[in-house]
């Protein structure tokens, strides 16, 4: 009898790991990213909600929630049931830090896992190349600084989130990061939430 390819043993093991989960490449199958986020040294980046469309109408305003790209039903669903995810996976209570943009603090707020500190090294710079070379940095110096002892979302853009993890990700995807003794970061496991 011809014994089970690498790859037929990992689809085998995928579903243990909880509706959902996909692991980065280079994982290891017996990775689990609910336990890593419970584990200290892990944060769990998270792309907003479903928020119809693409970049934001021309004169938005932080301040000003009408001006801006905002989730949709569907998106205020979703980022619901994201946080019934985190609590189904034993993680009630995180420290939360969301970008400014009103979907992205919409997303941290309807995930109800603690109050939501907003965080501008978590907006967008997907239209500001000059921007990002500045903001990609700092936003890895203040994770390094941060004290993940446990359990840490970052609510931001795909463009961060990508910046940070080589993922690209889906409305409402979480990408596990682990953190090293030198403040670099790793992509560990990814969970897609889409319904």
């Amino acid at each position: 009898m011809r014994e089970p390819s690498r790859r037929r043993l990992l689809a085998l093991a995928l579903p243990a790991l909880g509706p959902g989960v996909l692991l980065a490449r280079g994982a290891r199958a017996d990775g689990d990213p609910w336990a890593a986020i419970r584990a200290p040294g892990h944060v769990a980046l998270i792309r907003h909600a479903l928020a119809p469309g693409t970049f934001d109408p021309a004169g938005f305003r932080l301040d000003d929630c009408t001006t801006q790209r905002n989730l949709s039903a569907e998106g205020r669903a979703q980022a619901t049931r994201i946080g019934d995810l985190f609590r189904a996976n034993g993680i009630a209570a995180a420290a939360v830090h969301s970008s400014q943009w009103c979907r992205c603090v919409d997303t941290a707020t309807l995930m109800k896992l603690g109050p939501v500190a907003p965080q501008p090294l978590l907006n967008s710079f997907v239209r500001d190349a000059a921007q990002a070379a500045r903001q990609v940095p700092a936003v890895k110096a203040w994770i390094a600084g941060l004290a993940l002892d446990r359990p840490t979302v970052l609510v931001t853009h795909q463009v961060v989130v990508t910046a940070l993890s080589d993922v690209y990700p889906g409305s409402g995807e979480i990408v596990v990061l682990r953190r090293d003794a030198a403040g670099g970061l790793a992509t560990v496991g990814r969970v897609a939430t889409a319904a």
